[in-house]
């Protein structure tokens, strides 16, 4: 049985089944002659999918929809998909996302090519070949130098603590000392804390999970000395979005007189102190909500500046103790 339209109120619907599948929708058009043109294409696309399997028919728009139905970021996707149009994911390999990234970034870095482009196409297509749908694909990425990223230190912290309102204050504050990201440390809600115990419910944009973070007591004052109606529902430290916070961030920055560091640098510093302090990697990636130990190592392992480290080596412990 074939597909047949046929209309609900203005818009022509279609019905019916192919290779023993049931199908039913929109054609989106109220001219009879546009939906029926619609439905001999959608025809002909469900037999291909039947006789060759849905790498045939699958479209990098359809790969993009089931990406973020799976609550996937949509970072730097609107662009991808005006440039892919409706391209089949079969017909998108190596090379032709690599020359995407030039032809979409034609005076950006590696890093801006491999960031905006290989990595969301990648994952994109990756996505649907994890639900059988077409193949996998491994895309060479530009080779991007590599900048270190100064990490925040504590010193730095109470420094601009000390120059900024109470709201900005507890949130740089918060950043540092329980490494949530900046888009994280801004949906707290009064309802996720709860100061008696010291304990804050952090959900995690990324990753898209939750995690309990430990709020030390020098945190906990900080978050107490904000000025708020604290309705469950009410965002602690009060900014929108990172957007809103960057404007006063940068004026405590400069009344401190430190050294300008961005939102991330106080997760950086997190990280850095909590290793440097011999936290063992895994514990400060479960701490962190980092996906792994081995990227907290090696994204933020930082080798320390003291020379006289060696010292520790020979140092004796209390003869008492021996």
């Amino acid at each position: 049985m074939s597909l047949v339209i046929y209309r609900r109120g203005n818009i022509w619907h279609y019905r019916g089944t192919i290779a023993h599948r049931r199908l039913r929708g929109s054609t989106h058009t109220a001219d009879k002659e546009t939906a029926e043109r619609v439905v001999a294409q959608k025809q002909v696309s469900e037999w291909r999918r039947e006789l060759y399997g849905p790498e045939s028919v699958l479209t990098f728009p359809q790969a993009v929809s089931l990406y973020l139905d799976a609550q996937k970021s949509d970072r730097f996707l609107i662009k991808l998909v005006n440039y892919w149009k409706d391209s089949l994911v079969r017909s998108i390999n190596s090379g032709k996302v690599r020359q995407a990234a030039v032809a979409l970034y034609p005076d950006g870095s590696a890093a801006t090519r491999n960031r905006h482009v290989i990595v969301p196409t990648q994952a994109v297509i990756n996505h649907a070949a994890d639900m059988d749908l077409c193949r996998h694909l491994k895309v060479k990425r530009f080779p991007a130098e590599t900048k270190a990223k100064e990490p925040a230190t504590w010193e730095w912290v109470q420094k601009f603590m000390a120059h900024a309102n109470p709201h900005l204050g507890a949130l740089c504050c918060f950043m540092f000392l329980t490494g949530a990201r900046i888009s994280e440390a801004v949906n707290v809600r009064w309802r996720d804390l709860d100061l008696s115990t010291g304990k804050a419910l952090i959900r995690q944009s990324k990753v898209r999970s939750e995690r309990k973070a430990h709020m030390p007591a020098v945190l906990v004052e900080a978050v107490a000395n904000i000025r708020s109606n604290r309705e469950p529902s009410s965002k602690v430290f009060k900014y929108s979005s990172l957007n809103s916070a960057r404007s006063p961030w940068r004026g405590a920055v400069q009344r401190a007189g430190i050294k300008p560091l961005t939102y991330h640098a106080c997760r950086h510093g997190f990280a850095t102190s909590m290793l440097h302090k011999g936290v063992d990697p895994i514990t400060v990636a479960k701490l962190g909500g980092w996906k792994s130990a081995q990227h907290v190592f090696a994204t933020y392992g930082h080798a320390m500046t003291d020379e006289t480290l060696a010292d520790r080596i020979v140092e004796t412990a209390d003869p008492s103790q021996v």
